[in-house]
């Protein structure tokens, strides 16, 4: 599926505002992140600002360009910095590292290899976070970006995809509130 400029637009505000509850699609694809600090609140909130910044430029920029800014982007991931999220993203994908550009070019617009939308992040106690995003009912699609993002950010362990019935999402929000853009 290649996404619009429009459904990115709508991706970025879900980052920055958790949707309501009667816009979710009939199922969701979560992963279960076991986070490695124990801190989920500021977990979630570093995934967060990571997709905030991406989407931000998939909004704005021309992905013709050589290099696209990264000056949106945390510190702590630009430099890649979590070696420990380096070493688990590998372990976990058989993949190597991703290097900034690269994996900002994944969202780009036109890109088709991004089968997947955000959705929420959902805090699930002091070391969990649930990831919630929009497969359009695909077990099986493009995460290892996410992914990346993911162990970067601080995760121990990534479980899923896992396709759910929304209603396990909205539970999840009205149980636990917070993060969520």
């Amino acid at each position: 599926m290649i996404h619009s400029e429009e459904s990115v637009a709508a991706e970025l505000d879900r980052v920055r505002q958790r949707p309501p509850a009667e816009a979710a699609p009939p199922v969701l694809a979560a992963f279960t992140v076991k986070v490695a600090d124990g801190d989920s609140e500021a977990y979630a909130q570093r995934v967060l600002h990571v997709l905030s910044a991406v989407l931000h430029l998939a909004c704005t920029a021309e992905f013709d360009d050589e290099d696209l800014p990264a000056d949106g982007f945390p510190e702590w991931f630009t430099a890649v910095s979590v070696r420990d999220g380096r070493t688990a993203y590998m372990n976990r994908s058989g993949g190597n590292p991703w290097s900034l550009q690269n994996w900002i070019y994944r969202f780009d617009p036109d890109e088709d290899s991004r089968g997947r939308e955000f959705w929420d992040v959902v805090p699930e106690g002091p070391s969990r976070v649930r990831v919630w995003v929009d497969s359009w009912g695909e077990s099986f699609f493009g995460s290892l970006d996410l992914l990346w993002l993911l162990y970067t950010a601080g995760a121990a362990h990534v479980e899923g995809p896992e396709v759910r019935e929304a209603s396990t999402w909205v539970s999840e929000i009205q149980r636990h509130g917070a993060a969520g853009g």
